[in-house]
């Protein structure tokens, strides 16, 4: 039987409690994984391996975040460019770009990796 989006959810927050020492009211949906949970970059290697381990999947090397992106065609003076945005979108259907679009802004990216992210990707996953 597939996991609820609410039992998903659950183990996602326990994995990321877990994972940056945060409580656990914090991990809300919503929540940026940066700005909010004060994740860093290293953290995203464990949170990788812990969903890993917490649902039984396995998660390809930027698959879930993504990595590579060095290429012209795709970053410009700092932005993505569409054909950028497009390849991200394409990799990444289980991320909201509405907010990023606006700003593609590739030091600002981070900011569109919320727990929802993490739930959307899962599910996918385990279904």
């Amino acid at each position: 039987m597939p996991m609820s989006d609410n039992e998903v959810f659950e183990k996602v927050k326990e994995t990321l409690v877990e994972a940056l020492g945060v409580d656990d009211d914090e991990v809300t949906p919503e929540a940026s994984l940066t700005a909010d949970l004060g994740a860093e970059s290293i953290d995203f290697l464990d949170i990788v391996f812990r969903l890993e381990k917490a649902f039984g999947i396995k998660i390809p090397r930027g698959e879930l975040f993504p990595d590579n992106l060095n290429n012209p065609e795709y970053v410009q003076n700092g932005k993505l460019t569409p054909a950028g945005l497009a390849m991200l979108k394409e990799r990444m259907p289980h991320a909201d770009f509405r907010e990023f679009e606006k700003d593609p802004d590739i030091s600002k990216m981070a900011e569109m990796f919320k727990v929802q992210m993490l739930v959307n990707y899962v599910k996918t996953k385990v279904a």
